[in-house]
């Protein structure tokens, strides 16, 4: 089973869920660090990956999708257009990204686009078993059970993450996975600065998505005369149409991101000893470490 991590989702709740009093040798904050590491050995040893691959954040906010909804994710963006990221955790992000090669960790990322992306096109390029581990909602568009894809959601932290399969996401939002972007673009994403359609609500959303079959049945039988869909409702859909067209491409992943072969097989040891060592005494990890090596290489 090939396990692709959404790995800004793995250290944001290790950052959070770990106590600021978590120090480096030097005095810095390492707790995101040293999460991070304990959070890939719990993932490792509960769902057994034969593969593994960390997809990072080439890019956060990209021109493309800003070009299309131009408030997307901007709650987020600095005024130089950075990620607004809370107090010390940029230096850990550098040395768990620098920590994962050196591990001999696959990672995988596109200056173009998202690491939702990268995943996605991780798992359309494999035949195998994929599990999506993310706290990002948007990826359960992916969970397929013909395909045995699922995700791993961690919006409850990393000890007690979620396996979501097909009913899983049917039980929690209403609408099949297939079906999930639809739901999501018409009822609204504040997170995202998705505004959704005037008037539709989550539970309106999921009931048009089941009568009609997604945004694009909903917007027909909005034009189709005699439809029985209410007309505070029809024109609601006729008026989003603009938006619709455009949140519909700014949250469907793209699953065929240019990037290169990458062998995603578990370390059976550290690629760069010498980095590795550097930075376990810098950072005071080496306990983290020692747990994730003996995770992933546990028979």
């Amino acid at each position: 089973m090939l396990m692709l991590i959404d790995a800004a989702s793995l250290w944001y709740r290790a950052y959070y869920g770990l106590p600021s009093s978590i120090k480096a040798p030097g005095g810095a904050r390492s707790g995101a660090v040293r999460g991070f590491f304990d959070g890939l050995a719990t993932l490792s040893r509960r769902f057994s990956p034969t593969e593994m691959v960390c997809c990072l954040e080439g890019n956060w906010r990209p021109e493309w999708r800003t070009n299309l909804i131009g408030e997307y994710k901007a709650a987020r963006a600095l005024e130089d257009g950075s990620e607004a990221t809370p107090e010390g955790l940029d230096a850990q992000v550098a040395a768990i990204e620098a920590l994962l090669p050196a591990l001999g960790v696959a990672t995988a990322t596109h200056p173009d686009f998202e690491a939702d992306d990268v995943i996605a096109t991780l798992a359309a390029r494999t035949a195998e078993p994929v599990c999506v581990v993310t706290g990002d909602r948007d990826l359960f568009q992916l969970v397929d059970d013909g395909r045995d894809r699922n995700v791993v959601y961690l919006a409850r932290g990393i000890s007690k993450a979620e396996v979501f399969d097909a009913e899983a996401v049917a039980t929690k939002f209403g609408v099949a996975p297939d079906h999930y972007v639809d739901f999501a673009v018409l009822r609204g994403d504040p997170s995202d600065g998705l505004p959704g359609v005037k008037g539709i609500g989550a539970k309106t959303a999921v009931s048009l998505v089941n009568t009609y079959g997604g945004v694009n049945g909903i917007r027909a039988a909005a034009m189709e005369e005699g439809s029985e869909m209410p007309a505070r409702q029809r024109q609601a859909i006729a008026d989003a149409a603009d938006y619709l067209d455009r949140a519909l491409k700014v949250s469907t992943v793209v699953d065929d991101v240019e990037l290169p072969l990458i062998d995603s097989s578990l370390p059976t040891g550290p690629a760069d000893s010498e980095t590795v060592e550097a930075l376990t005494e810098q950072w005071g990890v080496g306990s983290a470490l020692r747990r994730f090596r003996e995770a992933v290489t546990a028979e």
